[in-house]
């Protein structure tokens, strides 16, 4: 058996997190290009191994799933957040969740979601004007959370709901950034961070009880029950199956990522097109030999390859999800080295997805090498935005349905001109969100 892992010197106390937090994504490629598939990692108290190999990321994800569950990141900020919700909760917990929210994401259900997302995607589209300069990034975020909170709560939402939503989201995002003195401060700390947390929690908290308020008594009981997650929820509570805490920790869970990665995955699309006009001018030209002007519907989207493969596309390039966590549950060998039970493993979307090793110029945005000829050369685990095996995302299709659904509505009635800096700056939280405001001048087809 080799020797530990290589990987880059720390320094006391901080190890590798001052680089890390400076620059996530920088690091996770200098890590890579230097140390290979297996990499020790020093960013917190516990040893962290980083694994590159789409081969070792399968068997972490899928083939032994088992052995390495979600890793307790130790913060206790993101059990305020979330709870013991779907995203975070482990074993047999996580088991009955997932199948009680299993009939919330069924296909035919996902699938007939489509003209509420078409009519909330048209109602943005119909304040817009040529010329006008707009935040593409808010602007899709609005949508997504409408669209989110229609599907999986079973109601609209007012534009002062969305509002706020999007005012209490900033100071989360901030919790969550890479921050090497953050972990010295204890969350009880009266910081202006911590006090901005807990009070955009609540707030958040407070959005969703009255929601839930207002829908209980209509979730059905008998016959043709509606089938949005909360209304599930809401049914299994009649019979004591869960409380009013679990009702609010899975909806706070599926408020927030359910709107913010498919919203991410558009504004980053919106770049890239932006930046290639020849690719632009593929994608309106299926849409409009597909479309002609009509409104999408769920059939049209498979029908839509050329659209699938820009999103996934921008989705490799600009994963809104850009490493997951896993932990080691037992003792386990990966390119030679002995890692040790509780040992925490990082999987980086962000370095797999631009590797040259599975990509040619894997900085170029190529929608074609998502064909089928090129693609099926490449590991299964070379592309993973929504994770895998029994913990992939619930929601892949409702998200792919979604962006596509937005993107082709958007795309037959305007382009868009980029008007920010050359170079798109990133910041890590819990997701890879641009640094700046992604200024677009709307232009009319």
């Amino acid at each position: 058996m080799r020797p530990q892992p290589p990987g880059p010197k720390g320094v006391p106390v901080f190890g590798n997190s001052n680089r890390f937090a400076d620059d996530p994504f920088a690091f996770m490629d200098a890590c890579a290009d230097a140390y290979g598939d297996v990499i020790g990692i020093d960013l917190g108290p516990q040893p962290l191994y980083m694994l590159t190999n789409p081969r070792d990321i399968e068997r972490v994800l899928v083939a032994e799933a088992s052995s390495f569950p979600k890793r307790d990141l130790g913060d206790d900020a993101v059990d305020r957040l979330l709870g013991e919700g779907l995203l975070t909760s482990e074993g047999a917990a996580w088991q009955d969740k997932r199948q009680r929210a299993n009939p919330a994401f069924h296909s035919g259900r996902i699938n007939s979601l489509a003209d509420m997302m078409v009519d909330h995607t048209e109602a943005m589209v119909a304040d817009w004007n040529d010329g006008d300069r707009v935040d593409v990034h808010v602007e899709v975020a609005r949508l997504t959370v409408r669209i989110i909170v229609s599907a999986m709560f079973g109601t609209d939402i007012d534009p002062e709901r969305v509002e706020a939503i999007q005012t209490h989201l900033e100071p989360l995002g901030r919790r969550f950034e890479p921050d090497p003195f953050g972990r010295l401060v204890p969350d009880w700390a009266p910081t202006k961070k911590n006090r901005e947390f807990r009070a955009a929690v609540d707030a958040l908290e407070a959005i969703i009880d009255d929601i839930v308020a207002e829908r209980r008594g209509t979730e059905g009981g008998d016959g043709d029950e509606p089938m949005d997650l909360l209304s599930i929820l809401l049914r299994a509570q009649r019979h004591g199956e869960v409380t009013d805490g679990d009702i609010r920790d899975e909806m706070m869970t599926m408020l927030l990522a359910g709107h913010d990665t498919t919203a991410l995955t558009l504004t980053y699309t919106w770049y890239l097109l932006s930046q290639h006009p020849e690719v632009e001018e593929r994608l309106h030209a299926e849409l409009d030999a597909v479309l002609g002007g009509d409104r999408p519907t769920a059939a049209d989207s498979r029908r839509l390859s050329y659209t699938t493969n820009v999103l996934n596309e921008a989705m490799r390039l600009y994963p809104p999800v850009y490493t997951l966590f896993r932990e080691a549950a037992v003792d386990a060998e990966f390119g030679g080295y002995q890692l040790p039970a509780g040992s925490g493993l990082m999987l980086p979307q962000w370095v797999v997805h631009r590797s040259p090793r599975w990509y040619d110029d894997p900085e170029t945005f190529d929608p074609d090498r998502w064909e089928s000829a090129r693609s099926s050369e490449r590991p299964r685990f070379a592309f993973f935005p929504f994770g895998g095996g029994p913990r992939h995302c619930i929601g892949k299709q409702f998200s792919m349905l979604e962006a596509t659904v937005i993107l082709s509505i958007v795309a037959q009635e305007y382009t868009m001109e980029y008007l920010g800096s050359d170079d798109l700056s990133l910041r890590g939280s819990l997701t890879m969100h641009p640094e700046e405001p992604v200024a677009m001048r709307l232009r009319e087809r």
